[in-house]
């Protein structure tokens, strides 16, 4: 039995939040696969965080004090975390699954990097002394003994921005919800379509307005298509506001005509609907470390137009119409194809879900375990 201490600071401000999603996701997945588990004990700890109810169960979390300060003393002194002594005495390794990595004496430590975004592309986060942030974070990320992070391209670019040996990090891919390949009943599309007076067929974007999901040129796209296509196929865009903040003001003026909708944030029941009945999910990213849009949708059986850049490609395999993301004459020729070419759409939904069926969460928390074993192995 390994007792691993388990870092839930950003799944407990989800949960509180109501809008568990990315960070908190992989760490609520991980956290339900290794309580079904009986090699692994979780203990888990948080940075001043309040801590749900829901996550009290099973054993006395530790709480630790605020994460930013504690780096910081650190980061300038050397000495390990204030108080993690505590947690070191109760664990045989901590794993920090949500990029808040404290530094201990004597206990391995195992730290998630989702992505090293932040630190390529500064200019694509908005966060308060972005500077300083992102100093501690590449300073901090040396005090994991190991990096797991969720796809090669990730791998890469941590080995470029953070300095790490690349002996020192793992891939394992992220995974799709098994609801994700539910059919929907005819009842609920009908309630869904009804309340969110979704039209009879159109495409579909999904993600936070910022610059970095290109949904402008996902608008402009749909733009240049032939006026009966735009009518037939109307775009329904599906995110929080994020702070593309033009865009935004776009959707809501009603700036780029009414076969353009946006629905906002939508809790999982609804989304799952609203993927599987798009007629294509258009997700040209600029830049992501993964991309689980592009494998939720092929699991609804939704045929998927993604970036043929960063981890994309690597998730979508053969299974997607793959386009330059900053070419919006490309981005439209492709929806353009899928929407015209039944054969096509066939086979990419066929392929989709097959793809989709290779990422299990019950994978993922297999060879996360199997890293566990193999940093206790060595640090023995």
């Amino acid at each position: 039995m390994i007792k691993v201490g388990y870092g839930i600071t950003v799944l407990s401000r989800c949960m509180a939040e109501n809008s568990v999603d990315g960070i908190g996701s992989y760490t609520n997945e991980l956290l339900n696969r290794f309580y079904e588990r009986d090699d692994v004990e979780l203990v888990p700890f948080g940075f001043n965080t309040q801590i749900p109810s829901e996550l009290l169960s099973h054993n006395t979390p530790v709480q630790l004090g605020g994460f930013a300060k504690g780096a910081l003393c650190s980061g300038i002194t050397s000495l390990p975390f204030l108080g993690g002594e505590v947690l070191s005495e109760r664990v045989d390794l901590v794993h920090a699954t949500d990029h808040l990595i404290p530094k201990l004496r004597k206990t391995p430590v195992i730290a998630t990097l989702m992505d090293a975004i932040p630190l390529s592309h500064p200019e694509w986060v908005t966060y308060r002394y972005r500077a300083l942030k992102n100093a501690l974070w590449r300073k901090s990320s040396h005090w994991a003994d190991h990096i797991l992070t969720i796809s090669e391209y990730s791998k890469s670019e941590i080995e470029t921005h953070f300095g790490i040996s690349e002996r020192k990090i793992t891939v394992i891919p992220l995974a799709v919800d098994q609801r994700w390949f539910s059919d929907i009943s005819d009842q609920t599309s009908l309630e869904v379509s009804k309340r969110l007076k979704l039209p009879k067929s159109y495409y579909l974007f999904v993600g936070t307005l910022q610059p970095r999901k290109n949904v402008r040129r996902v608008i402009e796209a749909h733009q240049s298509l032939p006026s009966a296509t735009r009518e037939e196929f109307p775009l329904i865009i599906v995110g929080r506001e994020g702070w593309d903040s033009d865009v935004a003001d776009g959707l809501k003026t009603g700036r780029y005509g009414d076969k353009i909708s946006w629905l906002q944030y939508l809790d999982l029941s609804d989304l799952y609907t609203v993927v599987s009945l798009a007629k294509s999910l258009v997700f040209p990213s600029l830049h992501e470390g993964f991309g689980l849009p592009v494998l939720e949708a092929m699991a609804a059986g939704t045929p998927v137009i993604t970036s043929n850049n960063t981890s994309l490609p690597e998730v979508a395999g053969e299974a997607a119409l793959l386009v330059d993301p900053l070419d919006v004459t490309d981005i439209a020729n492709a929806m353009l194809k899928v929407v015209s070419d039944t054969l096509l759409a066939d086979t990419l939904t066929a392929k989709g879900v097959t793809r989709a069926r290779q990422f299990t969460w019950e994978r993922c928390a297999e060879e996360t375990v199997g890293v566990y074993k193999n940093v206790l192995g060595k640090s023995a």
